[in-house]
């Protein structure tokens, strides 16, 4: 019973050494992500217990050369799926033999860095005879291991371990098979850096397209070994600051978030994190993953939420979280849309002139007066106030100044109480104006039976003078 025993314990003993000789090379996700060589430490593939020479044969002529020769196929394949990486993904060379490299003596050498193959490849080349050969010490067999940066942008690295079975050919190195295990970690990590997104509006054309807005947030670029979805999120409120610092809020609700493409599914954002992501984004070759997320704006909102001028700013909060939420990276983006102070005011073709004409005893007894529709077509996105003014304080005649005083017209706005008389000074006839686009006003232009009357007795001809209307930010 005890020598069954002690057997028992021999074997599963034995087990686990050969488990613990299998080589597992741990991949940093620095090297994955960078693209750039991964270059092991001196790792030990076998020990060497008892030999101090190669093999020959032939009587000592023929050396028999140390092989690998993978058993499993020639690729590494993953341990939880389908995917597999090229055995070409992995190169190999000896490093030493119980501590240097063995001795090359006569026409033996080297070779440089390899890959496994189905078919025996040789990891050195002992010298061409017994008689010359020379030998190599006891000890652990060490290998360096690398994996080209070209190899990081060709596959596909998912997390898990790769493995590939190896059979070497000296019953004396142990152990005779083996597993190189390729260790993947699982990570997500954004590679863009940009942390901040400035949108400038500088032209009043820009509330006067019809189709949604459409504002770009720049390349993203996530690096992962998993599959991920993008979740993202923004505060309730957009906090906006007039052009005269006076503070408000916005809802977040009034922007969109999609991409340029497939990528992203088109939703408005809330509060909470959404999941944006049309489909997984999967592990691709090269490890990266780039799209370009957008913000989207109704015409109709941006005219009625973001016209008025000031900055809104609000912080995108974006979570590129593994399918099964284990790992996650976060990244916020700033977002500032400054609106410029901008106002304009038209006058239409049509209502350039006003025309006053004084051909009967009723119009110089009972003055005259004209609302002209839609004269003005006033846009300005602070809140203002509307002045009206002359170039001169007389009525021209051809030309020349007369004695017709300007202030013989007043001029108001149709609907308002307001009526000032025309003179070079500026003259309010809109007080408390709120942002607005396009707004056409009907001004009314008024002579009063006292200023008709003094018109009386001058001589028959055209008489003119040019009104001007301006804005006064408040």
């Amino acid at each position: 019973m005890r020598a069954f025993l002690i057997g028992i314990f021999t074997v599963f003993c034995g087990l686990t050494v050969a488990k613990a000789q299998d080589v597992y090379l741990s991949i940093p996700e620095n090297n994955i992500f960078n693209r750039s060589e991964f270059t092991s430490l001196p790792t030990r593939v076998m020990v060497n217990a008892n030999r101090t020479n190669w093999d020959y044969a032939f009587f000592g002529l023929a050396p028999i050369a140390p092989t690998f020769t993978s058993v499993s196929g020639p690729a590494f394949t993953h341990a939880t799926s389908s995917f597999t990486l090229p055995s070409s993904t992995l190169l190999w060379q000896l490093e030493s033999m119980g501590g240097q490299l063995p001795s090359t003596g006569f026409s033996g050498s080297l070779p440089g860095f390899q890959s496994f193959s189905t078919s025996a490849v040789r990891w050195f080349e002992p010298p061409g005879s017994i008689i010359f050969g020379g030998g190599f010490n006891k000890g652990n067999i060490n290998f360096t291991f690398k994996i080209p940066g070209a190899q990081f942008a060709a596959n596909a690295y998912r997390a898990g371990n790769y493995s590939m079975d190896i059979l070497q050919n000296y019953n004396d190195f142990t152990p005779r098979n083996f597993k190189t295990i390729l260790v993947i970690p699982a990570s997500v990590r954004w590679l863009t850096t940009s942390l901040t997104k400035y949108i400038e509006i500088s032209s009043l054309n820009d509330y006067r397209i019809t189709g949604t807005r459409v504002f770009s947030l720049d390349n993203a670029e996530i690096a992962h070994t998993v599959d991920f979805n993008l979740w993202a999120k923004a505060a309730a409120n957009i906090q906006f600051t007039s052009s005269k610092g006076v503070p408000g809020t916005r809802s977040i609700a009034n922007i969109k978030l999609g991409s340029n493409g497939s990528s992203l599914t088109t939703k408005a954002l809330s509060s909470t994190f959404q999941n944006f992501s049309a489909a997984n984004f999967s592990v691709v070759a090269g490890n990266r993953n780039s799209f370009t997320p957008e913000l989207y704006i109704s015409a109709e909102d941006f005219r009625n939420f973001f016209f008025e001028a000031g900055t809104y700013t609000f912080e995108l909060n974006f979570n590129a979280a593994s399918t099964d939420n284990s790992i996650n990276s976060l990244q916020n983006t700033a977002v500032q849309v400054k609106v410029l102070p901008r106002s304009e005011i038209t006058i239409p073709s049509s209502g350039r002139n006003v025309n006053f004409n004084f051909n009967t005893a009723a119009q110089y007894t009972n003055g005259q007066s004209q609302i002209i529709p839609g004269q003005i077509v006033l846009s300005n996105n602070e809140s203002f106030e509307l002045y009206v003014k002359s170039d001169e304080n007389y009525f021209k005649k051809g030309g020349l100044q007369t004695d017709i005083n300007s202030n013989i017209l007043q001029i108001g706005v149709d609907g308002s109480s307001v009526n000032v008389p025309l003179s070079k000074t500026p003259q309010k006839i809109l007080f408390n104006g709120t942002p607005i686009l396009d707004r056409e006003l009907n001004i009314r232009y008024t002579i009063q039976p006292s200023s008709a009357q003094s018109l009386v007795g001058k001589e028959n001809t055209t008489y003119s003078i040019n009104v001007y209307y301006s804005f006064t930010a408040i």
